[in-house]
């Protein structure tokens, strides 16, 4: 126990700098004192949950990263389906709070009506399977498998089934102003 104890300190000293994170910087966002911080770095304070935990969150990492848990025996992400409703099912695919989350919907047959609503947000939309209804703002669009859709969530929106039967779809919504970033190889040219 004690090995383990030791060893906080130095990790939690490298992430910090891995993050280019100053402890003044990690002490604003947590509220622990730059002298406190210092002194669990240098392993003369012993952590405890009440100072690990606003550091985790602060970092964005996982409370076992930050005090060096030893792996789990099986690396299978179990993931814990959301029923909604009657007939849908979200599937949280991301497993850290904030930043960036990711979702699988399952939308069943329902013949609901659409409801637009506006959160603060931006939203990322790819259909696996099935037609999916999208109505954002004035538009109202039927779309396919393998088409996407991105929008800023303030513009009141509703997605649902275009046609009364399943729709898979893959969702990655983010915080205000956080948009996503494609990245591909440009086509070559040929001839000229």
């Amino acid at each position: 126990m004690e090995d383990v104890l030791s060893a906080v300190g130095p990790r939690l000293k490298r992430i910090r700098q891995d993050r280019d994170c100053t402890l003044a910087a990690l002490s604003e966002a947590t509220g622990i004192s730059v002298s406190t911080l210092s002194r669990l770095e240098s392993g003369q304070r012993k952590p405890s949950l009440e100072l690990l935990l606003p550091i985790a969150h602060a970092h964005q990492v996982p409370l076992d990263e930050l005090v060096g848990a030893p792996p789990v025996g099986d690396p299978r992400v179990r993931l814990k389906p959301v029923r909604r409703g009657d007939d849908s099912t979200v599937v949280p695919l991301s497993q850290h709070p904030g930043g960036l989350q990711a979702f699988k919907m399952i939308i069943g047959r329902s013949g609901e009506s659409p409801d637009p609503r506006s959160h603060e947000g931006y939203e990322w939309l790819y259909v696996l399977a099935g037609r999916l209804r999208l109505v954002l703002g004035e538009h109202d669009i039927v779309m396919k498998a393998g088409e996407v859709a991105e929008f800023d969530t303030r513009v009141p929106h509703w997605f649902g089934t275009a046609d009364r039967t399943p729709v898979e779809v893959l969702s990655l919504f983010g915080p205000q102003g956080e948009r996503m970033h494609v990245r591909a190889k440009p086509r070559s040219r040929r001839g000229g």
